[in-house]
């Protein structure tokens, strides 16, 4: 950090202290919210989540070659293909927004191209199959069809779209992309392919959710067993790590899961600050009232499709969390055209995320992204909405 910015953060912090009304209950109120959701953020996501998902990105970053990222996400890759392997790859992580950070940041850091790399950012939380089979059950089997069947075409489009707005700056992040060499390693490809898989099921069951009264047998016995799961397959990694790896990759491993963690974390945690005291937990009131909220997201006019987009956008919705918040919100009066528009937002897209993505990719690529979403989903609503 540049001495700048240092003091501008002295500054800010001292203006802050000196005029925020603390006496005000409105104000306290938001303040303890702000903190609260920051310990549910801790509890809930940072070390079954957020820990393994470093780790991840760390290994993507180190034994993952540029040359196998740029095949299948290069900006020259096969259109299908990389679009294709970017969506699936979202959907089997089943990941919350802030969680596909790491891992969004491990591939561009690689050379992938902006479309399947905003692609795989969007599909991560967005294509969730446990949290389309809840809203189908909880809020009827139209709106989770229509979820499932927009989250799968925003990837794609929002992908392209990113692809063809900066289409020169990824020309410019892959000059040289031929002339790379192959990477010459004494490990086999299914080495590193069981390895990577090994870290991947640990994120997917260290975080896998309490299942509902109504779900089935499958998911209880899951989750009942998800921890025995988690302590085998570390055993399993550090069997791998102890016969397969050299000290020195081991090394890089940990310095670049590190890097990560530095430029990923203090944002993330700071915008669910700043999220938490302007919006509060879900049940929870803070600086803007929910009652505003639901009086402006009623019907299915374009200004309540857009608004739902914009708060969606902004809120933070743990995994399938947003579930129970749209039932409560629903049942208040909100429209189904922007309950879809909230959908197709709100977990791909949060105030922490968006600051932690504009330090990957920068500020103009992050604000055309979320300018992308925030329009498809007010559209998907438009139409959702007046077909219902």
């Amino acid at each position: 950090m540049k001495e700048w910015q240092k003091l501008l953060w002295i500054i800010g912090i001292f203006l802050g202290a000196y005029f925020i009304p603390w006496d005000s209950v409105l104000i306290r109120q938001s303040g303890l919210e702000a903190f609260m959701m920051l310990q549910d953020y801790a509890r809930e996501h940072v070390l079954t989540c957020l820990v393994p998902a470093f780790f991840i990105a760390g290994a993507i970053s180190v034994f993952v070659s540029q040359s196998a990222v740029l095949k299948y996400f290069g900006a020259k890759a096969n259109k299908i293909l990389s679009y294709s392997v970017a969506s699936v790859s979202g959907s089997v992580l089943a990941v919350c927004s802030c969680t596909v950070l790491p891992l969004f940041a491990g591939i561009y850091s690689r050379g992938a191209g902006i479309g399947p790399a905003t692609a795989f950012l969007y599909s991560g939380p967005a294509i969730n199959v446990l949290a389309i089979i809840l809203t189908a059950k909880v809020l009827g089997w139209q709106l989770g069809l229509a979820r499932a069947i927009g989250a799968i075409l925003f990837a794609i489009v929002t992908g392209l779209l990113m692809a063809f707005i900066f289409r020169k700056d990824d020309a410019n992040r892959q000059t040289g992309e031929l002339f790379l060499p192959e990477d010459e390693t004494a490990r086999p490809l299914w080495k590193d392919t069981l390895y990577m898989l090994t870290m991947v099921l640990i994120l997917v069951f260290a975080s896998f959710a309490r299942p509902g009264a109504d779900d089935g047998a499958l998911w209880k016995m899951i989750f009942s067993a998800k921890w025995y799961l988690v302590i085998f397959l570390l055993a399993v990694l550090g069997i791998m790590l102890k016969k397969w790896f050299v000290k020195e990759e081991l090394k890089g491993w940990v310095e670049s899961t590190w890097g990560f963690a530095k430029q990923i974390l203090p944002l993330l945690l700071g915008g669910v600050l700043v999220a938490g005291f302007l919006l509060g937990r879900p049940g929870h009131p803070a600086l803007i009232p929910e009652q505003y909220i639901q009086m402006l997201v009623g019907g299915n006019s374009l200004g309540a499709n857009f608004f739902a987009s914009i708060v969606g956008s902004l809120m933070y919705f743990a995994t399938l969390t947003e579930v129970p918040i749209l039932q409560g919100l629903i049942g208040a009066g909100m429209g189904k055209g922007p309950a879809l528009a909230l959908l197709l937002a709100g977990p791909a897209l949060s105030l922490p995320s968006m600051l932690t993505i504009a330090s990957v990719m920068g500020a103009k690529k992050t604000a055309v992204y979320c300018l992308i979403v925030v329009m498809l989903s007010t559209l998907a609503g438009m139409i959702y909405g007046g077909l219902v």
